[in-house]
């Protein structure tokens, strides 16, 4: 924090500062099953289609994420 690069090009630089917090993790299920918290999920592949999902993936143009099932 504090030795950001100058913004160069239009491209502007932030820095994140990020810490563990468990406490916090821990409540992170249950807001997502209040609705709290929503993850987009554009596809799910099974595992044995792992190629295909990261085949996928890497054309681009996802409403969301992809999601390996077991």
């Amino acid at each position: 924090m504090g030795e950001e690069p100058w913004s160069e090009r239009g491209i502007r630089v932030y820095a994140l500062g990020v810490r563990a917090d468990g406490a916090l993790l821990t409540e992170l299920p249950a807001l997502a099953d209040q609705g709290v918290l929503r993850a987009g999920v554009a596809e799910a592949y099974p595992l044995h289609s792992a190629a295909q999902a990261h085949a996928r993936l890497f054309r681009g143009g996802l409403p969301g994420r992809i999601v390996l099932v077991p």
